[in-house]
């Protein structure tokens, strides 16, 4: 199984004394800009999903629609999940992955958790093996439950990702 990680975009500031509570927090208009155009890049690396996991929370629903419209046109709902919280443990994320019968699979979600989750993928479930940005992407193939460890694939930065989808930056 190919997993695919996707770190939501840029999100509405906290510390704003109008941002609503943290599940609610929405993608600003930057942060929508960002994320199209990293998963315009993610389509040029010929990315392809079966299925995209999201976190309940609204910025990470947001980019997950965001790269299910880029990735496949919207012909897919989306899965949300309570293991893509943040503060989650990973082993909960991969226990629901070894039970689905996917092949391609993108998961989007928070740091830190998305991170853990990445290293625990890896077998390096104690450390972080990277701390994805923004709108920044990873892929690991996991052989499944059966195993212990996948194989980092590929990391992403955001900024790549933007300049693969479409050259300059979007603001």
């Amino acid at each position: 199984m190919l997993v695919y990680f996707f770190r939501h975009g840029i999100a509405q500031d906290r510390a704003d004394p109008d941002c609503p509570p943290d599940p609610e927090r929405a993608l600003t208009e930057i942060g929508r800009k960002r994320t199209e155009a990293a998963a315009l890049g993610l389509r040029c690396l010929d990315v392809e999903v079966q299925a995209i996991w999201t976190s309940p929370y609204l910025r990470a629903r947001q980019t997950a629609e965001i790269a299910r419209d880029v990735l496949i046109g919207g012909k897919t709902n989306l899965h949300v999940t309570g293991a893509l919280e943040p503060h989650r443990d990973p082993e909960d994320l991969f226990v629901e992955l070894g039970a689905a019968e996917l092949d391609l699979v993108m998961v989007v979600g928070h740091a830190p958790q998305l991170d853990l989750a990445l290293a625990y993928g890896v077998g390096a479930s104690d450390a972080y093996l990277t701390r994805l940005k923004k709108a920044g992407a990873a892929c690991v193939e996991w052989p499944g439950p059966r195993h212990e460890e996948g194989r980092l694939v590929w990391l992403m930065p955001p900024k790549v990702l933007r300049r693969l989808g479409g050259g300059d930056d979007p603001v």
